[in-house]
């Protein structure tokens, strides 16, 4: 007799929760607020992810940054990742009105997430992603608006092993940069933030 597999999840390869366990292994400073999310299912065999927001001191209400960072991985590998694993985020941060006029506002958000991956030394190929500002002013009515401005960054990129706690620093530190926070001191290490698990 013929048993379904429909619905029953496969077995995680012990690489795959290493991965994870370094991802979290991160110690992010204050400012971030980090928690594990349910990940899309559809994109490879096993997947993770974590939120994380920045919200203004000043402020109770909408964070000035939010982000996520999905871990995919797929043993038999996929030719556009050039790897059995893939991180893949997006990054969206509140900015002055003036600096979301700046020209050169995308190239620069894009050297976030790079220039943060090589401080961090953290081994990676293949990346690609996109920027795009997304500007917003009153009329009419709404002419007493005060305008805004956001940026909103997707990347992707492959790292070189399982090792994945520089990756998600790195993540951090770009989120962070996205928020307008001033860098960490040199020497000053963050403290370890409490995880909130999503409810199963």
């Amino acid at each position: 007799m013929a048993t379904s597999t429909e619905g029953v999840r496969p077995e995680v390869p012990a690489v795959f929760e290493h991965a994870v366990e370094t991802l979290h292994a991160a110690q992010f400073r204050a400012e971030i607020h980090l928690e594990e999310t349910p990940a899309p299912k559809r994109l490879a065999p096993h997947t993770h992810a974590l939120s994380a927001d920045i919200f203004d001191d000043k402020a109770d209400d909408d964070p000035v940054a939010t982000g996520r960072l999905v871990l995919l991985y797929d043993p038999a590998g996929q030719e556009a990742w050039h790897g059995e694993f893939r991180l893949v985020t997006y990054v969206r941060a509140s900015l002055e009105p003036e600096m979301g006029s700046d020209p050169l506002l995308l190239a620069v958000g894009w050297s976030w997430m790079i220039d943060a991956l090589n401080a961090r030394s953290a081994p990676f190929t293949a990346a690609s992603g996109t920027v795009t500002r997304v500007a917003s002013e009153g009329f009419g009515g709404m002419a007493g608006e005060l305008a805004t401005a956001e940026i909103e960054i997707r990347a992707s990129w492959t790292p070189l092993d399982s090792e994945l706690t520089s990756h998600a620093l790195a993540w951090g530190d770009a989120l962070g940069t996205a928020a307008g926070l001033m860098p960490l001191p040199a020497g000053v290490v963050a403290l370890p933030q409490p995880r909130t698990r999503p409810n199963r």
